[in-house]
Formats: C-alpha cells, structure tokens, sequence
C-alpha cells in the first residue's frame, strides 16, 4: 500500500491558504398582493445561509501539492430571500481534501486548529453566514406593515498554514547515504532512489514492514541530516517535523571505511540535531545501528559506537542490507520496541 505512497512528483508538506465561507442571503421585503386579499401583510422570505470551508482527512492525498496552485477557496453564497415567504437556498459547502496527518495553524495567530489523524475526520475551518430575516419576522400588532429587513451575515475568512507530518511508526534517521534508504528497499516493497552521493533522498519515503510477531508497521525514511539541520542547513528541518510522530527512531550511522568520519562524532551530531529541533525526539526509543558492516575495516570504531550507545541505554545493532546480516535481529526489536510503546 505505502511502498509507493509518494511518488516522483514534487513533495509539498507545507503551504499557506486564504479560505472565505460564504456571506447569507439577504432577507426580503415584500408584501402580499393577491385578488381578493385586501390586507394580505408582510411577505418577505428570509436569506438562505452561506456554505462552510470544510477541511477532510483524504485517502488518496499524500502531499499538499494541489494547494500550492489553487491558494484561494471559497464556498457558495447564499441566495436572496424572495416574497411569498420563500426562503432562499443555501450555498454550497466546499470540500477541501487534505492527507491524513496534516496539521492545520491558524496562520496569523499560529493558534493550533485541527490535527487531522485518521481517514474521514472532517473539520468545519470557516462557517458560513447566517441568512437574514425577511420583513415578516418583524409585524407585531401595532406595526403590520414593517420595512425592516436583515442582511445576510458575513462568513467567515483566514489565513491558514497546513503541515503534513508522515503517520509512521519508526522513522530512520542519519547522516546522508548512511544506508536508510538500501534498508527500507530491503525490508518493504518501496523503491526509494540509491545512490553514492549524499542527499539522494529528497523527500521522505514510506514502507510497510511485515514483522516476525506477525503485524506490520509503516517505516518512514528521513532525508539525511547534517550539524545544523535544525537551523537549516542541508535539507534544514523541513523533514524533521515527519518523525515527530513515530513510536520509535532507527539511528543508522555508516562505519564504512569510506566516509572519513568518526561513527561516534556522528551519533553524537544527529542526537544533538534530534534535541535541538525538539526534546521530544530524542526521549523517543531508538535502537542504535552501525550501518554497512561488511565494509567495515576499523572494529574499534564500531566498539566505540557500542558503548556510545550503552551509555544511553539504546540497544545497538550490527546490519548490512547487502548481505542481509542483522536485518532479522533489527525488526525483531522494532516489533517488540513497537508493542512496548504502544500500551
């Protein structure tokens, strides 16, 4: 189902909107003129009331992409009020599907609106105005001719912020071409890009992973992060907010012979990167994993990492997707860390 949830096309995970529901319907004034009716009265019908702006958690939408060109919504009016006591239609609602896991932000106050967790959830963003009343809302015994009559409310208008932030149960985290991407190809049916070149993944993406206790948990691969992503340096933190959401984090760090980098000072950088953009990730669970193995040439460095992670009590892996050495042992502990953290 996820393996090919996004696509190629551009990933859009946060754009700004200008909603306006639709303003009521004037109320009418009109009085009866029928033959043989010599005092027929007041007779004006009331204004029928504006359409909301509603907001709906979509199936079949995974990025913001169809707001990025079409940032102006708005709902139908309603109709004028007409004589005969008739009451005027009212206007359209509009639909506005949004993928599951958006967060909607008042864009000017930055208030949080709605956050939209499962498929169906529906949201009412901006209502619509009231209709008017029509002059036969206004005779009284000693006034049965009135003129008064109301206008139609008007409805209402913001400016929005949507954010999309991934539903996923573990996301997988570290530096660039730490091997995230080769493993969620491994372990699901995505196809992300690989390549050897840093930032080969531009957007995140989302696999199913059958488990060995028999259920299955949606991983997210997170573009690499670099020191300083969480000011924005490299891809910046525009793809933090998608592990946010997780039950548990998968730090890869390359121990390959072919980074010039010390795994340790790895680690440590993206910890650092985690706490900084919020301290909420880094009390995520995370199982710790010295990535590609099998190009291994320095066993005291992955005996540092070891004890990196022992220190923070993070259980810690040996892996190479290649080979397929440590991949059994890796979802066996996502499966249970998952269960523990999901009582």
């Amino acid at each position: 189902m996820f393996g090919d949830i996004l696509p190629s096309r551009m990933f859009i995970d946060e754009v700004k909107i200008r909603v306006k529901a639709g303003d009521g319907g004037n109320g009418c004034m009109a009085f009866r003129r029928e033959k043989f009716i010599p005092k027929g009265g007041p007779s004006g019908g009331d204004g029928g009331r504006g359409g909301d702006i509603v907001l709906t958690a979509s199936q079949h939408h995974n990025t913001l992409l169809h707001f990025r060109y079409n940032p102006e919504h708005k709902a139908e009016r309603g109709r004028h009020g007409e004589g005969s006591n008739r009451t005027g239609h009212d206007g359209k609602d509009t639909d506005l599907p949004v993928p599951i896991g958006t967060v909607v932000y008042d864009a000017d106050s930055g208030d949080l609106l709605h956050d939209f967790t499962s498929a169906g959830d529906r949201f009412v963003v901006a209502k619509g105005g009231r209709g008017g009343r029509g002059n036969q809302h206004f005779a009284t015994p000693t006034h049965q001719a009135p003129t008064r009559h109301e206008p139609g409310g008007t409805g209402d208008e913001k400016f929005l912020r949507l954010e999309l932030k991934l539903l996923a149960d573990v996301g997988l985290v570290g530096f660039p071409n730490a091997g995230k991407s080769t493993l969620i190809s491994v372990i699901s049916a995505a196809k992300p890009k690989i390549a050897d070149y840093p930032f080969t993944t531009l957007q995140p993406n989302l696999g199913v992973v059958a488990l060995p206790d028999g259920n299955s948990c949606v991983v997210a691969d997170i573009p690499g992060l670099i020191e300083g992503a969480h000011e924005g340096a490299g891809l910046g933190i525009q793809f933090l907010r998608h592990i946010e959401r997780t039950k548990a984090l998968v730090h890869l760090v390359d121990v390959s012979e072919f980074t010039g980098r010390d795994p340790v000072e790895d680690f440590k950088v993206i910890l650092a990167e985690l706490e900084s953009f919020s301290e909420a990730l880094i009390e995520k669970p995370m199982l710790v994993v010295a990535s590609k193995i099998d190009s291994c040439q320095n066993a005291e460095a992955v005996t540092r990492l070891k004890r990196a992670a022992a220190r923070r009590k993070m259980p810690f892996f040996k892996l190479s997707s290649v080979t397929g050495e440590g991949v059994k042992e890796l979802l066996f502990a996502i499966a249970k860390t998952i269960t523990e953290n999901s009582r």
